[in-house]
């Protein structure tokens, strides 16, 4: 992947499809992106991630102005030898969400009194700390202590660069040549009494369709597919689908003779299954030679993408014994580690060896590039 566009040249890209994949669930809100790169000469390969360069939510940049007795207007540092408006600043330039331990501190300094948060900056209260700050931003210090001052060019002295999000591309340019496809679990929840919104997330969902989407690309160096037509095997629950529906795009484009096998996961078959209908004709097709699906709501006990494994599992093997390549994508707090640890029990039972020799077995897969993870 080569681009003259970077993080500090982003491409400005135009978004074309902005739409839900699951009405009805009232607990999520997933959605289904493209973004037009043409003219842009920007390549990538399944795998690969795309850094969508957001801008923050406009209202809550004007209400931070208002808690500063700020007019937005005046200069304030943006980056390496650069200045900019603070209103710009704040959209653009800098994390205005997570409060900063620098902005904490200063907050006790500052204000007539604030005991608690005081006790909580105490290095013995790290995870009094972690809980109390759950759902709080900036805007409720600056809100709650308002005897705290701040210049302008102080407070942006205390907050992080604002980061670019890397969304893992769900598309392929074989078939979609002028285009990036991304999806996307949009964040938004109550907390304290106010809406919270996820930075990129709701800046593509809600903001993104009368102004430019500036992006990049972002190499994956060890999640791209095999060469040739070794047979693969993917786990991809949840957004964790992207990387292998541009996959199987790709696969399918090129002819590829490698079985493809894909274990997909969410709540409920009847308005999680993203790109079910997709994955149903490749199944079809035969491109998909196996499909295994996991809804954990649908019953009353439920069934994730490891228990699926397992009930696959002297299929799973005999693949894997064939010298099949072996994907995750998606959460890597829980999901990852059980099917991981799936992974090793399949091994160990199928073949006989013992839970050693199968970790091992499963060491000499991650040495030999056949067991690939992207989580997060």
């Amino acid at each position: 992947m080569t681009s003259v566009y970077s993080r500090t040249n982003p491409f400005p890209g135009k978004m074309v499809v902005n739409r839900r994949l699951n009405e009805g669930n009232r607990n999520k809100e997933t959605r289904h992106h493209e973004i037009s790169l043409a003219g842009s000469g920007l390549t990538f390969e399944p795998g690969d991630s795309m850094a969508v360069c957001a801008s923050n939510d406009p209202p809550l940049v004007e209400e931070i102005i208002r808690a500063l007795g700020a007019t937005g207007d005046e200069i304030v540092p943006a980056g390496k030898n650069e200045t900019a408006p603070l209103r710009q600043a704040l959209l653009r330039n800098y994390s205005i969400t997570t409060p900063t331990p620098k902005f904490l501190k200063a907050i006790v300094e500052r204000a007539s009194a604030a005991p608690l948060l005081e006790e909580l900056l105490r290095p013995d209260h790290k995870h009094d700390l972690q809980v109390y700050l759950w759902g709080m931003e900036a805007i409720d210090f600056l809100l709650q202590h308002p005897s705290a001052k701040f210049t302008p060019e102080e407070f942006v002295g205390l907050l992080t660069k604002l980061q670019p999000r890397l969304y893992s591309v769900a598309s392929c340019l074989r078939v979609f040549p002028e285009s990036v496809h991304f999806i996307v679990d949009v964040i938004r929840y109550e907390s304290h009494g106010r809406l919270r919104k996820g930075v990129a997330s709701t800046f593509l969902a809600e903001r993104c369709n009368d102004q430019p989407v500036p992006v990049f690309p972002s190499v994956a160096k060890h999640f791209h597919l095999p060469e040739g037509d070794a047979d693969i095997i993917m786990v991809g629950p949840g957004t964790g689908i992207a990387p292998f529906r541009a996959f199987l795009q790709e696969r399918r484009a090129v002819g590829a003779r490698g079985r493809n096998w894909l274990f997909f996961g969410a709540q409920r078959s009847s308005y999680d299954y993203y790109y079910g209908k997709e994955f149903e004709e490749l199944k079809k097709q035969n491109i998909l030679t196996h499909l295994h699906c996991a809804f954990s709501r649908d019953r009353e006990h439920k069934v994730y993408v490891q228990h699926r494994m397992q009930e696959n599992a002297a299929e799973l093997w005999r693949w894997l014994d064939a010298g099949a390549y072996f994907y995750v994508c998606g959460d890597a707090l829980k999901m990852a580690k059980d099917v991981d640890a799936a992974l090793r029990t399949i091994v160990q039972e199928q073949s006989g060896r013992s839970p050693e020799e199968a970790q091992a077995y499963v060491e000499q897969m991650k040495a030999d590039k056949r067991y690939k993870r992207d989580v997060y």
